[in-house]
């Protein structure tokens, strides 16, 4: 089962790996990312972030979609992480039973869109008119919140974006 799907450009780094896994306890990463999937640099290091006792895997979307929704999973305890809101919308929309949906860092590292500047929505989350809708048709579906770390106060990502 997936107990949370978060939104961090950064994919696994120390707050993952420390902070979340721990807070949610699972014992499964699955990082749902087609160039991550696509590039040995990027897996190596990711898979030098994560924690050593928690199974992770490394999959493009198709590949993420597809094991997510395998029935084995429903016996395991998930941490899905994406890397852009296109990702988090496509995972809402074609892998059922997510417990939770957080949103913690973006819009500081991923380019921006040309023409398209970023508007400050959370100390750590930066959006434009292009990812916008994305958001919305996550909150649509789902009570999605925005959280940095497990310590800081949930904010209703609905609130957060109007």
């Amino acid at each position: 089962m997936i107990k949370l799907l978060r939104l961090d450009e950064r994919l696994i780094h120390g707050q993952i790996a420390i902070k979340w896994s721990r807070h949610t306890n699972v014992d499964h990463i699955v990082v749902a990312n087609d160039a991550a999937a696509g590039s040995q640099i990027i897996q190596k290091s990711l898979m030098m972030a994560a924690p050593g006792h928690i199974k992770t895997a490394i999959k493009s979307m198709d590949a993420a979609i597809k094991l997510l929704n395998d029935p084995r999973c429903e016996s395991m305890s998930i941490l899905v992480l994406v890397k852009n809101p296109w990702d988090l919308a496509r995972m809402v929309e074609s892998v059922p039973g997510i417990e939770k949906v957080n949103i913690g860092n973006y819009g500081r590292v991923e380019p921006e869109h040309e023409g398209h500047p970023r508007k400050r929505y959370g100390n750590n989350l930066y959006i434009d008119d292009t990812e916008l809708p994305e958001f919305k048709k996550v909150v649509a579906k789902y009570k999605a919140i925005y959280q940095t770390t497990p310590e800081e106060p949930a904010e209703d990502l609905a609130k957060l974006i109007g």
